[in-house]
């Protein structure tokens, strides 16, 4: 697939695999995709299995549908084929439907998904999701909301409005998803761009709660999702390589830790509480001295589990050197690594990037104070897929047809 090409046919795969079309039929069924165990135990319930088989169909269940990436309940030969039929007649295996996928000249690759339409919304909500390669780990950035509670002035998912949260299985079904593109699950055909990590590497290695969405304030789906992704039978990602993201949800910072015990990693982008109240408009209601009490009263906080502060470069907003020595006295004693992000421009917004210079003196003086400094390398900008581009293609196509009728 060229640049910015993009599929608009639903979820045929790359290379022949197979990725499983939402049918009519499919449609009326829920999907067991992105079930937590105890919703794998209540379907097995529901059609009649009986209580002494139900630890055991929950564990072929999980097997097929999350080691395996089953698409069919025909392939699951160590079920009954009586129960099979009845598992098909009662629920499905679809997936969220791809309506685009774009591919960066850099190798990140942009899905917008379209869930089921529900009684609240006869199309169905759409959110996108973002795959960044390395050469040794592969990063999937995913979503918790449609749209987003906040107004980050910096980010564009933040000019959206917010619809509706994700459930559990809709975040775990993103990855599903991205697997299934990848050739990340048995039996599949990885994509032959060479953009992918090296072919002993998972395709997947690691997910960011850095899409769409405010994930505190999804919390609970978050959280079972996140158990639902680190289950060692299934997808079996670490909790380490797991990070959610937050703006500030102050209360429910210490729960993330004690229920979930993911990587946590905070949107700072500001030293002051001023300059945070118009950047982050939630610090208006968790001020900088709480969020970073709650940091420091993390569960599992450590050396080796450090908190990640991201620091958005907003020039002559909060680049100066000034605030750069502000920063490191703001986070003493904390355990903590400072990502230093470029802004990624998008339309119609009043911010421009830091000077290049600008940003290595920044770092500079992070790096020199004892704090890893990274300066994250933009991705998937030709494709607006970069930190705090993320928008659903169809309010992007809305906001462009406004343009045109409207110049000015």
């Amino acid at each position: 697939m060229t640049l910015n090409q993009m599929q608009l046919d639903g979820p045929a795969r790359p290379n022949g695999g197979a990725c499983v079309p939402a049918s009519p039929d499919s449609l009326k069924k829920i999907s067991l995709v992105g079930a937590t165990r105890s919703g794998l135990a209540d379907a097995c319930l529901s059609i009649g299995v009986p209580e002494r088989e139900i630890k055991m169909r929950t564990a072929q269940l999980w097997h097929w549908i999350y080691f395996r990436g089953a698409t069919s309940f025909d392939v699951m030969l160590n079920i009954g084929k009586g129960l099979r039929a009845r598992l098909a007649e009662s629920f499905s295996l679809a997936r969220p439907e791809v309506v685009a996928e774009q591919i960066s000249q850099d190798g990140t690759r942009k899905w917008l998904l379209r869930f089921p339409p529900t009684a609240e919304n006869e199309k169905g909500a759409e959110v996108e999701c973002v795959y960044i390669p390395e050469s040794d780990r592969g990063t999937l950035c995913v979503s918790s909301q449609v749209g987003c509670t906040l107004t980050c002035t910096f980010c564009h998912t933040g000019t959206q409005n917010f619809v509706r949260n994700l459930s559990t299985a809709e975040i775990v079904a993103q990855l599903i998803v991205a697997r299934e593109r990848l050739g990340d699950f048995p039996g599949l055909t990885p994509p032959t761009d060479g953009l992918l990590p090296h072919p002993e590497s998972r395709a997947v290695s690691n997910i960011v709660f850095m899409g769409m969405g405010e994930p505190l304030y999804n919390f609970e789906n978050v959280r079972d999702a996140v158990d639902v992704l680190s289950d060692g039978e299934g997808l079996a990602l670490s909790k380490r390589r797991i990070t959610v993201s937050t703006a500030g949800v102050v209360p429910q910072i210490e729960r993330l830790g004690a229920e979930a015990s993911p990587m946590l990693a905070i949107s700072l982008h500001a030293v002051r509480d001023d300059l945070r109240n118009k950047l982050v408009p939630l610090n208006k209601k968790y001020p900088l001295k709480d969020l970073l009490d709650a940091c420091r009263g993390y569960p599992g906080l450590s050396n080796a589990r450090r908190i990640t502060f991201e620091y958005v470069m907003l020039k002559d907003i909060n680049d100066s050197l000034a605030e750069a020595r502000d920063l490191v006295r703001l986070l003493k004693g904390i355990p903590a690594k400072i990502n230093l992000i470029p802004f990624n421009p998008w339309p119609g917004t009043p911010y421009e990037c830091s000077d290049w210079e600008r940003i290595e003196a920044f770092s500079e003086i992070i790096f020199n104070a004892g704090y890893a400094s990274p300066v994250r390398t933009p991705r998937g900008r030709d494709i607006l897929a970069a930190c705090g581009q993320l928008k659903s293609e169809t309010e992007k196509l809305r906001a462009r047809a406004r343009l045109v009728v409207d110049p000015a």
